[in-house]
């Protein structure tokens, strides 16, 4: 390490000494490392040992007579091996970032045909593919599976969570390593995960402030170029003491996130509203049947008849309206809303009418 790094290491750790802040947030909790990321990984296999909770699909069976072929067994042509005591299932996993062979991962099974259940079976080994083909983990071992199925003669059944779903932690041995731009080029550029140009020039600047000018520099809303060592160990180093930086987020920009199925309403504190006035009531309608029977004299040739009596009431309800004053705050507008009693549905189509007021600034989110 020659002078000019080791000076460098020197600042940046007297740097990690004095930043500190109430509100601020460490670099790693509020960005990743560009080229630092996990691969997704999938696979097929069979899972075998189940009590007569397995597969009646066409091709569970080709596979398992093409795994007796690869084993040396070839069974006589025409014959279907219906098992019930095998499952095909799809396999998933994530190849974190440095994986090195030889190390261990969790991996996900999901049966793919009509198994009843995977409680108690074994996954054989299964090659796990990623999105270019090859070949970078080994899955096998007994699975783990929560959920629970129980039927009885008279076609009732009960069940607990899935039971066509587990995991085998550790289950899958990495064969192959990814490779990854960590350890090239002179710079690491650090992602945003919320973009914010704000946010994106306060981190350069916490870091050219401890680092030293033109350290680094914002290239957008989300990414933020830091220069860095060539060495890898001493890049190493470098990252770990940058991503302890601490930096101030900037506020959210004004949001109102309404979930239509659940009715939940969420806004922020960033929301305010211009001057209006509000009014939100209802009308309550009524509809009573009252059928009248008449019955004909004795002997006579008349017949019953049913003569419908309707009775409606329409009844409106009596809620206040309520003023908005110029830049209300959050508690304001939740506290005005509750006097008035609006239900979450309420307080929606109450937040909608404004927008199309021009009296919320504020971007209206419906998920």
């Amino acid at each position: 390490m020659n002078a000019l790094h080791k000076q460098m290491l020197g600042l940046l750790l007297l740097g990690m000494a004095s930043t500190g802040s109430v509100y601020a947030e460490r670099i790693k909790d509020i960005a990743s490392i560009e080229g630092v990321r996990s691969n997704q990984l999938v696979g097929y296999g069979l899972v075998v040992g189940l009590d007569k909770s397995g597969d009646k699909t066409a091709f569970t069976g080709q596979s398992l007579r093409s795994m007796l072929a690869r084993l040396g067994l070839t069974l006589p042509p025409g014959l279907d091996p219906k098992s019930k005591n095998i499952a095909a299932v799809s396999i998933q996993a994530d190849l974190p970032a440095f994986a090195k062979p030889g190390q261990t991962i969790d991996v996900t099974i999901s049966s793919l045909g009509d198994a009843k259940s995977l409680r108690g079976g074994t996954l054989l080994m299964s090659p796990l593919k990623g999105a270019d083909g090859q070949v970078y983990a080994i899955a096998q071992g007994s699975l783990v599976v929560s959920g629970l199925s129980a039927s009885g003669q008279d076609g009732s059944s009960v069940t607990v969570n899935n039971p066509n779903v587990g995991r085998i932690p550790g289950g899958a041995t990495v064969e192959r390593t990814v490779n990854s731009s960590f350890a090239e080029g002179d710079a690491l550029v650090f992602n945003l995960h919320s973009p914010d140009f704000t946010t994106a020039n306060r981190m350069a600047e916490s870091i050219n402030k401890t680092l030293g000018a033109n350290t680094a520099k914002a290239l957008d809303a989300t990414s933020v170029r830091v220069n860095a060592p060539l060495d890898p160990s001493q890049k190493v180093t470098f990252a770990s003491v940058v991503e302890n930086m601490e930096v101030n987020p900037d506020d959210a920009s004004a949001r109102i996130i309404v979930n239509s199925r659940t009715g939940t309403v969420v806004i922020n504190g960033k929301v305010r509203v211009q001057p209006a006035a509000v009014s939100h009531g209802s009308l309550i309608v009524t509809i009573t049947e009252d059928p009248q029977v008449s019955q004909p004299e004795a002997f006579s040739t008349g017949q019953t008849a049913i003569a419908p009596d309707s009775k409606i009431s329409v009844e409106e309800e009596k809620n206040h309206m309520f003023v908005f004053n110029p830049g209300v705050s959050l508690d304001e507008i939740v506290n005005a809303v509750n006097k008035v009693g609006a239900a979450p549905s309420d307080l929606v189509a109450i937040l909608e009418a404004l927008k199309s007021a021009g009296s919320l600034h504020a971007e209206l989110i419906v998920i």
